[in-house]
């Protein structure tokens, strides 16, 4: 095969290596709805809301002080965003020259029939050679200076590259700032959890005085003749099942008061807090704002964006490592053969290498990666589309529940106040014999239950705003 056909050859395989392969598109279209179906058309949304003007509890907000400085999971994302930011960095300095300072020896002894080893012997026997000029044999090689390799952009591939890193940068500190909202909640719900649990304990250890005082009465009636044994059993075994549920929320008080001093980074300790939850107002309303404001304010949906932009990037890059290369290698030195003129400024010496290569045996290797990427890039999209959709769902959800739980406790209010006008009229026809002790027994239990689920109902309204905050996005900014 003559030189033209190698050449030939060479260029269809260049070109081989040049040819790209197609993408298929990806559908990123994501329509939302235009309001809530709670009919909400607000246009300040709440995550614009510092938490301190919600949470107006001064010992709360306290809490939310020591949890946002000393969480542990906090920290961690702060290392998870030095971390981010370290790589974006390694793929910022990849457009720039890699320079590199060194220096090398090295010693070769020529064979007589090689063409070096010929040229060596003839250049020494030229008058214009002579003292430190000559070569030696064995032929030594000495190198100090600088050297760099250096990719030129020609397609964009690595500004891509870089682009992807800072967008998963932003994914990042979107990941500490989702943690900061949900830190905010959790530290919120599980206080407005003990302040229902100081409720419960309250009426729970109210009800039990109560209970005290009817077992004695019902034993003074017992010793009238006007009750049987089986009537102060019956009280007893009611006072014996308060006391119980006494244990049961004191357990619950502990439990609450570890999990906040779990997410404020220290170990067990008595947590403080305010008045009862009983007479506690509800935060202010919240203005829920309008779907698309929380492509702005949730740091999920943030999150997930910055990703699906890294993903779309990652595929632009992949696509152009089909395109060929170009790699300049420049240099600049001293050079000798002899270690003694090393430092001469006539050994000064640089030069500068270029290559253009493109893919050609490895294409199914790019094909395989070009797949890869863009799977990922499908798989952020439906993430990105995913965390939209809860968050839309999740606000419904918490504007929906904080209208009917307003309902709820004003009917359960008004039963409580019923069952404890019920209770005292059972307490005052037992005592004149116009009702059973089981009657007085249902009403005592009736007041009870009712009591402990408006706690329960109240709790529920504070975890609605808590949650609908978070929702919104609420609690990051600073």
């Amino acid at each position: 095969m003559n030189p033209k056909s190698y050449a030939a050859v060479a260029l269809c395989l260049f070109a081989a290596g040049c040819r790209t392969v197609s993408i298929p598109s990806v559908d990123t279209t994501l329509r939302l709805p235009e309001t809530y179906l709670s009919g909400s058309r607000d246009t300040t949304g709440s995550a614009a809301t510092p938490y301190r003007l919600l949470l107006t509890d001064e010992i709360l907000t306290a809490l939310l002080d020591t949890a946002l400085t000393r969480n542990i999971d906090l920290k961690i994302a702060a290392q998870r965003i030095e971390i981010s930011q370290a790589q974006w960095g390694i793929a910022r300095n990849a457009l720039l020259p890699q320079v590199s300072a060194g220096a090398t020896a090295g010693v070769d002894r020529y064979g007589k029939y090689t063409l070096n080893g010929v040229g060596n012997y003839d250049t020494n026997l030229s008058p214009n050679v002579e003292g430190s000029s000559r070569i030696p044999d064995p032929t030594p090689e000495y190198f100090a200076g600088l050297r760099s390799t250096w990719e030129i952009d020609l397609w964009g591939k690595l500004k891509k590259r870089r682009q992807a890193a800072y967008h998963r940068l932003l994914a990042s500190v979107e990941g500490r700032n989702l943690i900061v909202t949900g830190l905010i909640g959790e530290v919120s719900r599980h206080y407005y959890t003990l302040l229902a649990l100081d409720g419960e304990l309250e009426i729970i250890r109210e009800n039990i005085s109560l209970q005290e005082k009817a077992v004695e009465l019902v034993e003074v009636q017992k010793a009238a003749g006007r009750v049987t044994e089986l009537a102060v059993q019956q009280f007893r075994a009611q006072l014996m099942n308060t006391r119980s549920l006494e244990g049961q929320v004191l357990q619950a008080i502990q439990e609450a008061e570890n999990q906040v001093n779990f997410l404020l980074g220290r170990f067990p300790q008595s947590i403080q807090r305010g008045g009862s939850i009983r007479n506690l107002p509800l935060p202010e309303a919240l203005a829920a704002g309008l779907p698309s404001q929380l492509l702005r304010h949730r740091p999920d949906i943030r999150a997930a964006e910055q990703q699906m932009f890294a993903a779309n990037l990652d595929v632009s890059a992949a696509q152009l490592d089909f395109y060929p290369s170009l790699t300049l290698s420049p240099y600049i030195g001293l050079s000798a053969f002899r270690l003694g003129v090393l430092g001469d400024p006539q050994s000064l010496t640089t030069g500068i290498l270029g290559g253009l290569s493109a893919p050609v045996f490895n294409r199914r290797a790019l094909k395989a990666n070009l797949k890869i990427n863009e799977a990922a890039a499908q798989e952020a999209y439906l993430q990105y589309r995913q965390s939209v959709i809860r968050g839309v769902s999740e606000v419904t959800t918490h504007l929906s529940g904080i209208e009917r739980f307003r309902g709820v406790v004003g009917y359960k209010t008004e039963e409580v106040n019923i069952l404890k006008q019920a209770a005292s009229t059972s307490d005052n026809l037992f005592g004149t014999g116009y009702a059973s002790y089981l009657e007085v027994i249902t009403a005592q239990r009736s007041v009870l239950q009712a009591e402990l689920d408006l706690i329960t109902l109240k709790k529920t309204q504070f975890h609605a705003v808590v949650d609908l905050y978070r929702a919104l996005g609420g609690g990051w900014q600073r």
